[in-house]
């Protein structure tokens, strides 16, 4: 058996973020080109007191309840957004051979739900005051966990991190469970929850968040001239892989084919991508090879495009590189925030619900384009393009680079 002896379709998807707990709340509210950033009250007080956040009822009821004493933010995220992608594929382990269904998602880091918390109860010497379910609800890998769980499903359960580009990693090896025969199907995606004081104040320090100067609603604003950083956010965004013959088996819908995953490292700096953007370039050649298509079959690219003054521009750069004149792009973070490691997950749903609807969604708050910036970035509404091949890509400290390509089924 070879990697080539299973295409990959997508059968279901699932999204929670600041736009809503489902599916259709998110497309439409990144349709409108509506910003989600608005004052936090966890966040008062500090640097930056805005982010991009969840609704917590919202968020209670869509995960299910009393799972908040057990299992930190970024699990429910990641419980809900699986649900909603398990009942649109119906992924039913009773049905189906349930060893063969795994649960691959990316998380950036542990949760900060209750860092301060545990710490200053440990240097109190108050340790009985720690719950004893701190590890499990902040280890990363516990989405998974929880997930499969939930789900009943029985096979491969695992988290990945890759920084910024875990969401688009995990779907992009996901797909190589099934093309290895490993897995029928998949649940993969990403999560994240740093929109805790902890989080807003280390990305403050390193000067990579937005200041807010414009107010909060207009602080994401990729590609644009006064683009001064991200706005923190939280979110989750779900994918049913499924090998195309056992989804044709089952009468399931395919919105998509994932036809190509690259990844790759910079090799250059902790924290700053390479100066020419290569290893994103590089990135986008191994997905392209692998789904043997050449850079002109891209219809559209839902970019990284974090709103930082840097990496924007070295993106725009590689993405030059790779296409010339690269197709049509645009920015979910403009209007989700920055979701770290969910962000690119949230990205392939979106880049695969635009495949769907033909529909590429507009870039928020762009109102001057970077002089130094020479790319088609759609703005100020929607626009319908002809798509048969769309393409999203990520980027992460450490110089970890994912690109997932999808087309038409």
């Amino acid at each position: 058996m070879t990697v080539s002896d299973h295409e990959v379709v997508v059968t279901g998807l699932g999204l929670v973020t600041p736009a809503g707990t489902d599916v259709e709340s998110t497309w439409q509210r990144v349709c409108d080109g509506a910003s989600t950033a608005a004052p936090d009250p966890v966040l008062a007080g500090l640097p930056v007191s805005f982010s991009c956040r969840v609704d917590d009822d919202a968020l209670a009821a869509a995960a299910g309840p009393r799972l908040a004493w057990r299992a930190d933010r970024f699990i429910r995220l990641a419980l809900a957004a699986a649900k909603e992608a398990a009942r649109d594929a119906a992924l039913d382990p009773s049905t189906c051979e349930s060893t063969r269904v795994g649960v691959l998602l990316g998380v950036s880091g542990s949760s900060q739900d209750h860092t301060t918390d545990v710490y200053a109860a440990i240097a109190a010497g108050r340790y009985r005051a720690v719950t004893p379910t701190a590890v499990p609800r902040c280890s990363p890998n516990m989405a998974a966990g929880e997930v499969a769980r939930a789900l009943g499903v029985l096979g491969p359960t695992m988290s990945v991190s890759t920084a910024c580009a875990s969401g688009t990693t995990a779907v992009g090896m996901a797909a190589l469970l099934i093309r290895t025969g490993l897995c029928d199907m998949v649940v993969t995606g990403g999560c994240e929850s740093a929109c805790a004081p902890v989080g807003a104040v280390t990305f403050w320090r390193m000067g990579a968040l937005a200041s807010g100067r414009h107010d909060p609603a207009a602080s994401s604003r990729p590609f644009d001239a006064d683009r001064d950083g991200f706005v923190l956010a939280e979110g989750a965004g779900v994918l049913v892989l499924e090998r195309a013959g056992h989804a044709r088996a089952r009468g399931a819908r395919a919105y998509a084919r994932l036809a190509g995953y690259g990844a790759t490292s910079d090799a250059h700096h902790p924290t700053a991508p390479h100066p020419e953007g290569l290893g994103t370039q590089q990135a986008f050649r191994i997905a392209l090879a692998e789904a043997g298509l050449l850079p002109s079959d891209i219809d559209h690219v839902n970019a990284h495009a974090t709103s930082t003054l840097l990496n924007d521009r070295i993106e725009a750069a590689a993405l030059r590189a790779v296409f010339g004149s690269p197709p049509p792009v645009t920015a979910t973070k403009s209007v989700l925030g920055h979701a770290l490691g969910g962000a690119g997950a949230i990205e392939a749903v979106c880049s695969v619900l635009s495949l769907h609807h033909q529909l590429i969604p507009p870039t928020a708050n762009l109102d001057r384009m970077d002089p130094e910036i020479d790319l088609d970035v759609v703005t100020k509404q929607p626009r319908s393009h002809r798509m048969n091949t769309v393409a999203s890509n990520s980027s992460g400290f450490g110089g970890q680079n994912a690109v997932v390509i999808f087309q038409h089924p």
